[in-house]
């Protein structure tokens, strides 16, 4: 994929079906230690040990559609192609973790991508989820989470498109004032 971005949007989707109630994003860009952290986090159905280690494997797929599932392989493959690692924490009941590290500055890592974009995108897909998006640089944290912006809109649906269009500035207007502050 061109941006770690759709990555993130994949795996979001992989929570979608696992009916998490909370999905929780978190997005780390600490230049003076030169990584990216990216945690993707629900309270799904979670897996067994046995379906952890299957899903790194690009020809393992619970889909009926098609017999490869590239996904978490490429996102793998990403991280540690950049000197960085992934890792998958996940049990039945209760919810997957997964975490990618890379490199930075490294020359093969591809952009971060639209986050304004890609979150606005996971709202609009599932607005009964519970988002919690954190986007830390260089110490300076922007959060967004949709349970409170719900409370807020007093019964008018999340997915509105007055609502989206506001939540995509929102967002923008959150990281342009992080990177903006280093």
């Amino acid at each position: 994929m061109r941006e770690l971005s759709l990555h993130i949007l994949d795996i979001a989707q992989n929570s979608i079906k696992a009916e998490a109630e909370v999905l929780r994003i978190v997005v780390i860009e600490d230049l003076e230690q030169d990584k990216l952290v990216i945690k993707i986090k629900d309270d799904g159905t979670g897996m067994d040990s046995e379906t952890v280690a299957k899903v790194v494997d690009p020809f393992y797929t619970t889909r009926t559609t098609r017999k490869v599932g590239l996904g978490i392989p490429l996102f793998k493959n990403c991280a540690e192609t950049c000197d960085g690692y992934f890792e998958i924490k996940s049990q039945l009941g209760a919810g997957t973790e997964i975490i990618a590290e890379f490199r930075y500055s490294h020359i093969d890592r591809v952009p971060l991508g639209n986050m304004p974009e890609t979150i606005v995108t996971i709202i609009n897909a599932c607005d009964q989820i519970d988002l919690i998006y954190t986007h830390t640089i260089n110490h300076k944290t922007f959060t967004l989470n949709t349970r409170e912006i719900k409370k807020l809109l007093d019964g008018v649906p999340i997915s509105n498109i007055d609502v989206i269009a506001w939540l995509r500035a929102y967002i923008s207007e959150g990281l342009n004032e992080l990177t903006s502050l280093n």
